[in-house]
Order: C-alpha cells, then structure tokens, then sequence
C-alpha cells in the first residue's frame, strides 16, 4: 500500500472565508433498495463525524441522475471552519471525517473491510491519506495511522447513541434524498446534543 492511491473526485473545495466544503461524490447503480441504503449509510457516516468533530455539513443528497439511468449521485458537503482548528486537529478531524463513510458501511454490514482495499472507498482513503500528510512521512506510518483512525471510528460509531443518531440521519435521507444541514442538526441533537 502507497500514497499512489488516485482520487476518484475532488475532496475539498474552498468556500471562502476560510471555509473548505468535503464532497463526497459517488455514482452507484441502483440495481436493488439495498445498495441505495448502503450509500445513505456511508453519507449519513461522514455526516455525523463532521458533526461530531465541530464542522457543520451545509447539505447531503440522494438524487438521480439527470438522464434517468439508474445510477445514483450521493453528496454530502461538510464545511471547515478553518479558524477553530489548528492544523494538526484540523487533520485529525479530516481524517475521521473521511473514514467515517467506510466505518458506517462496515458496520452496517457487520463485515469489517480495511478501507484501502475497496475500489468504491478510494476516495474516502486518498482524503484521508492526503490528511495525514503532515502527521507522518513514512507511508507505513501513515497506513498505521490511518488504520488506528479508522478502528477509532469504527468504535465510535458502535455505541448505542451514534449509531442511534446515524440511524436517524439514514432514515431522514432515504425519505427525502436531500437534507439540509439544520436538518441534520435537528436529528442528532437529540443523541449527541
């Protein structure tokens, strides 16, 4: 394993004001029901760490695509208020925002994969490779930190509060395929407020 790992999609993107926006972008075939409940878990996984670790998502969604295939587009758009975070936190809480996706699918499946290993989490493992950056040099110390990152949030993610909060988040996108981040903030107040 290397950091030769290309992105499928951009990652961040500047919003202004210091603010960096995480897109999470996916196209998955929409073969069955299953698959679409996979894919709101993995968003609703980046979704509640961003919430968790201090940066708001502005939006996530479900939505097909324009020409009617059945494929899917999921997204979810996090925003760094970069001036609250020093930069090392500010990678460390990247890197659990990234791996938080993989995590919720893992759980969800209740089949623990190590996320550089699956094509559809490439892109969940190359942000959180590039976050790790100024964290370790050495790719193997960087493998390592990104696999203690990703059990960390595996963990988090299985007491019965988070995953009761995920849960809600899951629930609330594949009933609407769109949520705004207030939304968000609603659902798991409850559970984590």
């Amino acid at each position: 394993m290397s950091g030769d790992v290309q992105p499928a999609d951009p990652h961040f993107r500047e919003l202004g004001g210091g603010l960096l926006a995480m897109n999470e972008q996916r196209r998955w075939l929409r073969e069955d029901d299953e698959l679409l409940e996979m894919t709101a878990y993995h968003e609703a996984g980046h979704a509640l760490m961003a919430f968790h670790v201090g940066a708001r998502v502005r939006s996530m969604s479900l939505s097909p695509d324009a020409d009617g295939r059945k494929e899917r587009y999921a997204e979810v758009a996090v925003e760094w208020p970069r001036e609250r975070f020093a930069t090392r936190e500010y990678q460390v809480k990247a890197i659990q925002v990234a791996l938080a996706g993989p995590a919720a699918e893992m759980h969800h499946r209740g089949e623990p994969f190590h996320p550089g290993f699956v094509s559809e989490w490439a892109a969940d493992w190359q942000a959180a490779w590039e976050a790790t950056e100024c964290l370790a040099h050495e790719p193997a110390q960087r493998i390592r930190l990104l696999e203690h990152w990703t059990s960390y949030v595996y963990q988090w993610l299985d007491r019965t509060e988070h995953w009761a909060a995920l849960a809600a988040i899951v629930d609330h996108l594949l009933a609407h395929e769109h949520v705004e981040g207030s939304e968000i903030d609603d659902l798991v107040g409850p559970w984590l407020g």
